[in-house]
Order: structure tokens, then sequence, then C-alpha cells
């Protein structure tokens, strides 16, 4: 049964998710956008009676505290920091990780900081590869060359309805994906100052694409047990992204299932099944 929680790291409240047993492995799911740790509702307890599973909302996602952006700096270093505090906190010290968009960046700094903590990883259109970006990035980085308000404006079209159901359904066959997820999302972005938070990520993004190669050089020192489950169709981190991995853990394991970006709308039997196999 999973149980939600809510704990104080650096004076910011932070909920999050736990099931299973604290005697089993520990597995810590990181969560995309525009999403929260609801992400994982349908895969927590399929996994629950093989690991400790825990999930936590980042600042500014879902049900944890949103401070203001004066008293914050929402970055990708920053909120990386307010996880690795958090797993501190809880004394997760050992542990897999399953990093889905945002999550990669964020997991994989907390990687290259403690190696020796990772004990495998599941990447689930999770891209620190430049081959995994889809067309819409090469506009983004122009965006970060020349960031007006203008298209600082024109971004936030990202948090609009209309967009989070397609990245909610795009890639996926019709009547597949229910509202649920994309219908808390949409909430959750209703939230007075979220546009301008999201914003602020928006534009740190330029620095995980920096951060690449430093994650890709953690990945071939150290050689994780890593298997890529990708939704092929998902056109923001494209499937070639998951098959790059191979070129710095040759015995990664890459399994592409038909779906798009929220590939746990439609596949978290598949994805669960895979897990446990992969990392029993």
């Amino acid at each position: 049964m999973t149980n939600y929680k809510s704990i104080d790291v650096q004076g910011i409240n932070i909920f999050y998710r736990e099931a299973g047993a604290i005697d089993k492995p520990n597995f810590v799911l990181f969560h995309g956008f525009p999403s929260a740790s609801h992400m994982f509702r349908d895969l927590i307890p399929k996994i629950e009676d093989d690991f400790h599973v825990i999930s936590m909302d980042y600042p500014g996602f879902g049900q944890s505290d949103m401070p203001p952006r004066d008293k914050f700096a929402y970055t990708f270093d920053h909120i990386s920091e307010i996880v690795d505090s958090f797993l501190t906190k809880l004394g997760i010290n050992k542990f897999y990780m399953y990093v889905f968009d945002y999550g990669a960046p964020i997991g994989f700094r907390i990687a290259v900081k403690h190696p020796d903590a990772i004990l495998g990883i599941v990447s689930q259109n999770g891209n620190v590869y430049e081959e995994g970006l889809g067309k819409k990035w090469a506009a983004r980085a122009e965006y970060w060359k020349n960031p007006t308000k203008e298209l600082r404006e024109q971004y936030k079209s990202a948090f609009a309805p209309e967009t989070i159901i397609g990245q909610y359904t795009f890639g996926t066959a019709e009547g597949k994906v229910s509202p649920d997820g994309y219908s808390l999302d949409i909430f959750y972005t209703q939230r007075e100052g979220y546009d301008e938070v999201q914003s602020d990520l928006i534009f740190d993004y330029q620095n995980n694409v920096r951060l690449y190669p430093k994650f890709q050089e953690y990945l071939r020192k150290y050689q994780p047990k890593l298997l890529a489950v990708w939704g092929k169709n998902d056109p923001s981190f494209i499937f070639q992204g998951a098959m790059v991995f191979k070129k710095d853990v040759p015995n990664a394991e890459i399994h592409l299932v038909d779906s798009g970006h929220f590939a746990l709308e439609t596949h978290s039997n598949e994805i669960a099944a895979l897990i446990k196999k992969f990392l029993r």
C-alpha cells in the first residue's frame, strides 16, 4: 500500500509517496514536467513487492511547496540539491533510480555526485544525449541564445491545457490514455506564479544539455546497470536517445514501446515487468 507523506527539507514542505518494505532495495522515482509523483500511480503498486519505493514532488510541482522566486532559485542545480537533501534526510544512501523527462538531469546530477549510491538506472524517456533531442529543441536553443521577453511569454504555451493533453496523448492509440493524469497536471498549472516558475526552468534547461558530456562520462566510467524503456513515438525526447545509451554502457538493455512521452499511461504493466526482470 502506498503511503502519502511530507517532510521539511531546507524549510520547504516536500510531498512524497512511499511503498514497499524498508528492507527491500530502495527505488527512487524521479518525475518529469509538467507532472509530479502521481505519474507513478500505476507503476508503484506493480513493483512495491520487490522494492522500497520513494517518489517526491519537486519544489514548485504537485503537492510540494512552491516558494516565491525571490526566495528560491528555480534551476535544475537547486532542485537537485533539494532532492539530494531529501534523500539524505530519509536515509536513502543506496538506490535504483527511475528517471523520466526533467527527472533525468536531476537524477544524473545526483549520480555524478554520489556514484557509489546508484544501484542501477531505469530511463524512461529520460534523455542525456543530444541525439535524443527532438526538433523543438533547436528553437529552444535559439531562445537560450536570445532570451527575449516575447519568447519567454511564447513558451508559456507549454503550460496550456491543450499542450499538456497533447504531451500525454501524442503517439498513443486513441482512447488508451486516461484523462486523470493530464487533468491533475492541468490543475497544478493553474496555481498563481506557476507559469513564471516553469519559465525559469525552461530557460535553465540549457544547463542540462551542457552537462550531457559529464553524465555520459559517468556512464562510461561506472557502467551502471541500465535499462532504457522508451515511448518510441515521443516527439520531445526521440527514441534515438534510448539507442545511444549503448555507446557508453554496452550492456544496457533497450526496449521501445508503442507509446508517446508518458509511456506509463499506456504501458505500465510492460514497464513494470521489464523492471522486475532486469533489476532482480
